[in-house]
């Protein structure tokens, strides 16, 4: 039986039949997961429970299926945006429950997840369910059909949040959940699912279903959180990106956004700005915690920098403030940022301060050698990220659509314009 490897691509579609193997060139999910005289393994759901099995006083699942679909975001089904950043281990995912003033834990994958949960911080993980993770993909311009694997891992954490269905302009509660991948390096890469097949066994006690167990899984039930981060799965990757790693799919809602995003500043560049510094915000409060906006400099005076921003480290007495200097460029989608404006942003960092580039291009391979050879604090953020940001914005933040939430941006640039020293933002 072939083995999974994470991000590989499968087909699923219908007729649900296990034969044959491949289908259109890829690998068929119900032959991959086909166990004689059992159930097929659906994804129908986001969350979906493989029947569970008994081995004489044992009760057990044998995993959990996890599948976001990413071309529903938005829609009555998906009124939310998960999050899948499997190469640093971390998913986050949110619950089923999509209806105002009902209790979320009621809602069918909300309770399988809670219960899954309690089974994993306990002395005693033997019992622990597996999470399987996949992701509805475009591929060959279609977006149904297909999905990608993303590996296997647990529940580390789960929060009560209040969401927003922009469409039904309500709000309701849900769950959010953070998931860890673990790693699969000892494994050389390679998933072999006959483990979740030994477990669907009602021959097999936990014990025996260990033997195509990953070594992760196997570390983490016997010693608990403790080993969560030796376990977690990274990816080592080069430090520059290739183009297609910057920029949008063909057909996908990303590229439409970022096509949307330039031509509404085409003619208006300078407006653009006001995107940059909100996108640099919303990324920075993500992964550094307080971040706070400072202002748009006048476009005749910018001097090579276009907002100005501050990053809080730490409270009280010991907190530290570093300044962010942006720099933000509507660029055309198919070309790469100018060098020369790259270099320009970094002769304006002063130490202790780090520097932000936005734009709706991408960077060179020649460009990010040169920053990295040359140890530069500064943060790329090209067309791919910067969609993929904005389309969060929308879905957080609860905006209509694109054109609302700019069109907010253009009124309030004029107010965020200030001709100011950037060292006052380190004296707030």
């Amino acid at each position: 039986m072939p083995k999974l490897k994470v991000k590989d691509i499968l087909r699923y579609s219908r007729p649900y039949n296990h034969e044959p193997e491949k289908i259109e060139g890829y690998y068929n999910h119900f032959f991959l997961t086909h166990y004689p005289g059992k159930s097929k393994v659906l994804l129908e759901r986001g969350i979906n429970q493989i029947a569970k099995v008994g081995f004489g006083s044992e009760e057990r699942i044998p995993a959990i299926l996890i599948r976001s679909s990413p071309h529903k975001i938005g829609s009555d089904d998906t009124p939310w945006q998960d999050i899948f950043d499997v190469d640093n281990g971390h998913i986050r995912f949110y619950g089923d429950n999509k209806e105002p003033g009902k209790d979320p834990a009621l809602s069918p994958g909300n309770r399988i997840l809670l219960t899954a949960f309690s089974s994993y911080n306990g002395e005693d993980r033997s019992s622990a369910v597996p999470l399987i993770f996949y992701k509805g993909v475009r591929q060959n311009n279609l977006a149904k059909g297909f999905i990608e694997f993303n590996g296997f891992g647990i529940i580390t954490a789960v929060q009560l949040i209040t969401q927003y269905d922009r469409r039904n302009d309500r709000t309701f509660s849900n769950y959010a959940f953070n998931f860890t991948v673990f790693s699969i390096a000892k494994e050389q890469e390679e998933f072999d699912w006959e483990w979740i097949n030994d477990r669907r066994n009602e021959n097999l006690s936990l014990k025996d279903t260990l033997r195509f167990a990953p070594q992760s899984w196997i570390d983490w039930v016997k010693n608990g959180n403790k080993v969560l981060e030796r376990n977690r799965r990274r990816v080592s990757k080069l430090l520059t990106s290739k183009v297609h790693e910057q920029t949008p799919a063909y057909g996908s809602k990303e590229l439409q956004i970022l096509k949307d995003i330039y031509e509404h500043y085409q003619s208006k560049k300078a407006l653009f700005e006001g995107l940059a510094s909100a996108v640099t915000a919303k990324i920075l409060r993500g992964q550094l915690g307080h971040y706070v906006e400072g202002w748009i400099t006048p476009p005749t005076s910018d001097g090579g920098a276009d907002f100005y921003g501050r990053i809080d480290v730490g409270q009280g007495f010991g907190k530290a403030k570093l300044l962010v200097l942006g720099q933000a460029k509507c660029e055309k989608l198919n070309q790469p940022t100018g060098g020369n404006h790259v270099a320009r942003t970094v002769a304006r960092l002063r130490r202790g301060w780090l520097g932000v580039y936005v734009t709706t291009s991408y960077f060179s391979e020649a460009v990010q050698r040169e920053i990295i050879e040359d140890e530069y604090p500064i943060l790329l953020v090209n067309g791919k990220k910067l969609a993929e940001t904005v389309i969060q914005i929308l879905h957080e933040d609860g905006y209509r659509n694109l054109d609302v939430y700019l069109q907010e941006l253009d009124i309030r640039y004029k107010e965020l314009i200030q001709a100011r020293k950037p060292d006052e933002l380190l004296l707030e």
